[in-house]
């Protein structure tokens, strides 16, 4: 099954209990494949695989396997603290019929491009699934453009790179250089505010996060720019970008994107990272706006939530730090 068209990076559901929904992370599952999404990507950055045991990954890929049944692709994120459980991840994912799977650079510690070559090469040596490199260097080490080209052209194992570095120039140079000596290897971007412009400029297309939430309108995007309707790509592009900010914007990753899940209609549960006063009154707030503007796009249960949202605003009352707030405001004023 190829590696190609949009992937989705979906968040992990949390009971009651802190561990894994499995009913309603089955729930989803079916519900993105039932929208038309290309292939699952589970464990990657929204799905907090750092912040779940080996255990627990091994786990949720286990369950979305189960409840694809090979209906499509596979890229799952094995990303480990080193070779050897990287390997076991490896061979885990390959028996659940994964198509390939997703590695970072080494994280935590800093080290050479040589090692991060030798790293990948001994991986790729012993791997019983194909593999795609992903490149995050906000979080992990950068894997440099030369040693793509080297892992590319040595190693029929490893067939693409995900690209989530936010530079578009390097994802262009990537094209450039990789394109014309290995046409199938696969070019992903991970950054959905470039979407179109990286499938423009040749890209094969990406594991977009907010195709959990909007799936309908990322594939939407991918079938015109495939059909040639390119204003309508951008029409499209430049409408997701408040949704994306918006998302990004409510605090502590992936609060905003588990807070759009809900509302399609999912129970996410509980962030399995606490959340400060602040943050949960930010998120709060942030879930406000995300309903408004999903509901703006014409999804009945965020126009809903945005109404009642809308209505308990205008009636509540008046607090006495308001109240303070908006005198001291108002003094201020007048004195300068």
């Amino acid at each position: 099954m190829k590696i190609r068209g949009i992937f989705t990076p979906n968040i992990v559901p949390f009971g009651r209990d802190g561990g894994i929904n499995e009913h309603e992370l089955r729930r989803l599952t079916s519900w993105l494949i039932d929208k038309g999404i290309h292939g699952l990507y589970p464990n990657g950055s929204t799905g907090e695989f750092i912040r779940l045991s080996y255990e627990e990954r091994q786990r949720v890929v286990r369950i979305m396997a189960s409840e694809n049944r090979g209906r499509v692709p596979i890229l799952a994120g094995a990303a480990e603290a080193n070779v050897d459980l990287v390997l076991k991840a490896c061979h885990a994912y390959a028996d659940l019929g994964c198509a390939a799977v997703s590695l970072t650079g080494p994280y935590y510690y800093k080290v050479s491009q040589e090692s991060i070559e030798h790293y990948f090469r001994e991986i790729a040596a012993k791997s019983p699934i194909d593999i795609l490199l992903y490149n995050i260097p906000q979080f992990s080490n950068e894997i440099g453009i030369p040693v793509v080209e080297r892992l590319a052209l040595d190693c029929p194992r490893i067939i693409g790179i995900k690209d989530s570095s936010r530079d578009f120039p390097r994802f262009v140079t990537l094209l450039a250089r990789i394109k014309p000596q290995r046409p199938d290897f696969v070019v992903f971007t991970g950054t959905e505010e470039i979407l179109f412009p990286s499938l423009m400029m040749g890209g094969d297309g990406g594991t977009i996060a907010s195709s959990s939430v909007i799936p309908e309108v990322i594939l939407k995007l991918f079938a015109d720019y495939q059909a040639g309707n390119y204003a309508e790509c951008r029409r499209v592009q430049l409408k997701i970008q408040e949704l994306i900010g918006a998302m990004f914007a409510a605090g502590n990753f992936p609060e905003g994107f588990r807070a759009a899940v809900a509302l399609r209609g999912f129970d996410p549960g509980p962030a399995r990272f606490p959340l400060s006063p602040h943050e949960a009154a930010q998120l709060e707030e942030a879930k406000g706006k995300l309903a408004c503007i999903l509901g703006d796009c014409g999804y009945a249960e965020a126009a809903k939530e945005c109404e009642l949202r809308r209505a308990r605003t205008a009636t509540a009352p008046v607090s006495r730090a308001e109240v303070e707030q908006i005198v001291r405001a108002v003094i201020t004023k007048i004195r300068t």
